[in-house]
């Protein structure tokens, strides 16, 4: 999908990253076009995406970081869809350089080469009980797992191993939004549980909480 000097983006926009190990940040998400999963309780729009220059892309993070010329936000955030769709490498190495703070949010289903300082967070996703394997290739790499739970679903009632416990890589549990209050607090529950039982780290949608992007 060529060099990385042109990447689909869905959009660009500044938040607080309001999931995981940095909620609470400000940031600048990059959110890249497409993804190779069709998980039914995805509640994020990726294919409306158009094509753009890494240098346009680079413009846009700087323009939103800043405010009255002060660097407000040091986390940059390529998301998706899946953003290993594409040819990273070189816009993860450009902000970098700028001193960014990159996240990257993937479904480990996919690896490509990364700069070193990149801190990836891998959501897995299941299909019929079972999550797609983590690449073994990435999974060295990943600094946390965000598990999405479900009470009803038993695809995504539990934490299943997928290499987490060999590498000791810290798992955030998160509950799924299933766009019923009743549903949504049963997930709450189950997370709140297997917290307190398992010693997984909440994660809640905080920016949904604040009605901002």
């Amino acid at each position: 999908m060529g060099d990385g000097q042109v990447l689909d983006i869905e959009e660009i926009f500044p938040t607080l990253q309001g999931e995981g190990p940095y909620v609470g940040w400000p940031a600048v998400f990059v959110r890249l076009g497409g993804c190779n999963l069709t998980c039914e309780f995805c509640d994020t729009e990726f294919e409306n995406f158009k094509p753009l220059s890494l240098d346009a892309v680079l413009e846009r993070v700087n323009q939103f970081a800043s405010v009255q010329g002060k660097r407000i936000s040091e986390l940059v955030v390529i998301t998706g869809g899946e953003p290993l769709r594409q040819p990273i490498a070189p816009l993860c190495e450009a902000l970098l350089e700028q001193d960014y703070l990159v996240q990257i949010e993937t479904n480990g289903t996919l690896y490509r080469p990364l700069p070193y300082g990149v801190d990836i967070i891998c959501s897995p996703k299941s299909t019929k009980g079972h999550y797609h394997p983590i690449r073994e290739d990435l999974l060295e790499r990943v600094s946390a797992f965000k598990f999405i739970i479900s009470a009803q679903q038993p695809d995504y009632a539990i934490v299943q191993e997928v290499g987490q416990s060999l590498l000791d890589i810290p798992v955030y549990v998160q509950p799924m939004d299933e766009g019923d209050a009743v549903l949504n607090a049963a997930n709450l529950s189950r997370c709140l549980q297997l917290s307190m039982e398992e010693g997984y780290r909440l994660s809640l949608q905080t920016h949904k909480m604040l009605g901002i992007p």
